[in-house]
């Protein structure tokens, strides 16, 4: 596990780099991950001035894997998760607005329930068109499944 390097000592963080052997590792693990039970989790939506952003909570003790993020965009995370990079797990211990980079499909490990809030700016009119901006695997989204 590597120790987070805050920008300018503050609660900014770089979320940890993905190049495509991570990506592939964490399709690897999404897909042993289909086999276990699921656990529901809900996503709320809000578009304003400009920006879309969804908020989940991810309950203490559960993985996660996210879709492929296809735009750079901020995370801001409130908890306590380990989110797996080139460099392995890095631990985010409180409150963080985190600079993500495209190209990212990360796995999440929450230590303790931990709120995530993905943001980017868009010109989408809907949750739908927002979702297909961001992502290819829209329909793998927990949005897509009921958890609303």
């Amino acid at each position: 596990m590597t120790d987070l390097i805050p920008v300018d000592g503050g609660t900014t963080a770089y979320l940890p780099v993905m190049g495509s052997d991570e990506v592939e590792n964490v399709r690897q693990l999404e897909s042993a991950a289909l086999l276990l039970p699921q656990v529901d989790i809900p996503t709320e939506h809000v578009f304003h001035a400009g920006m879309y952003a969804r908020t989940i909570k991810i309950p203490a003790g559960v993985m996660l894997t996210g879709a492929q993020i296809k735009v750079a965009t901020i995370l801001i995370i409130s908890g306590d998760t380990l989110i797996y990079g080139e460099d392995g797990a890095t631990r985010y211990d409180g409150y963080f607005v985190s600079l993500g980079q495209c190209g990212r499909k990360q796995a999440f490990y929450a230590l303790r329930d931990t709120y995530l809030t993905m943001l980017f700016p868009t010109d989408a009119a809907s949750v739908d068109e927002a979702e297909r901006e961001f992502t290819d695997e829209y329909e793998k989204l927990f949005s897509r499944k009921g958890g609303e």
